[in-house]
């Protein structure tokens, strides 16, 4: 019986940096025989992070979370697969907040508040999470460690590819500011030589993820 899968790009920019990683990482996972069902968040209806109203707390929800919207299929697909893809691009030193709404709510339904058992996920998958910024990625390799740590911790082992200093505009030129800031020239060289090296990491880490 073949592997599921599940993808999710909580990035809004259809076809760019972020969403061609998780399809890079989606074409490994195939390769190896997977099944794979790709989530856009920014597709979704309307959603919210977790309210904290403590209904997975109770016994009978626990490791569910019972708050009814858009990412309530994203959550049950989660439960049920054996591996998760996740990206997100980086907005001020952070996740979207597409990202932190679904993290949220994964993350707290398995926390338990109990020191013996402070998880009560009981089926751990690998995941695999992809962040791209504009910045550099040692200005969030901190960041991306606590997340792995975390996922890691609750949902299962974490791998984490980083992708920074990424191309943002196919044509600067265009733009009604003067984006001085960065070295266009560098970035379209990076763009041609080193995100296709990134984007075949992507694949052998689905194709692993899904072994």
């Amino acid at each position: 019986m073949s592997k599921r899968i599940i993808a999710v790009n909580a990035g809004p920019r259809k076809g760019w940096n972020t969403d061609t990683l998780i399809n890079e990482a989606i074409e490994g996972a195939k390769a190896a025989g997977a099944e794979v069902e790709k989530f856009d968040l920014f597709n979704l209806e309307k959603y919210t992070g977790c309210i904290s109203c403590f209904g997975c707390k109770k016994e009978k929800f626990k490791g569910h979370c019972i708050r009814r919207d858009a990412l309530t299929p994203v959550l049950d697909a989660i439960r049920e697969a054996d591996g998760l893809i996740i990206g997100s691009p980086n907005y001020l030193s952070e996740a979207t907040a597409s990202f932190r709404a679904l993290y949220e709510r994964l993350i707290f339904q398995n926390l338990t508040y109990n020191v013996e058992k402070p998880c009560c996920n009981e089926r751990f998958i690998p995941v695999l999470m992809i962040m791209t910024s504009n910045a550099p990625d040692t200005a969030y390799a901190a960041l991306c460690k606590n997340y792995q740590n975390t996922l890691s911790r609750f949902i299962g082992p974490t791998e984490v590819l980083l992708s920074g200093n990424t191309l943002q505009l196919k044509d600067y030129s265009k733009t009604d500011w003067e984006w001085t800031l960065f070295d266009v020239e560098a970035k379209i060289k990076r763009h041609e030589t080193v995100f296709p090296e990134e984007c075949k990491k992507a694949f052998e880490a689905g194709l692993a993820l899904a072994k």
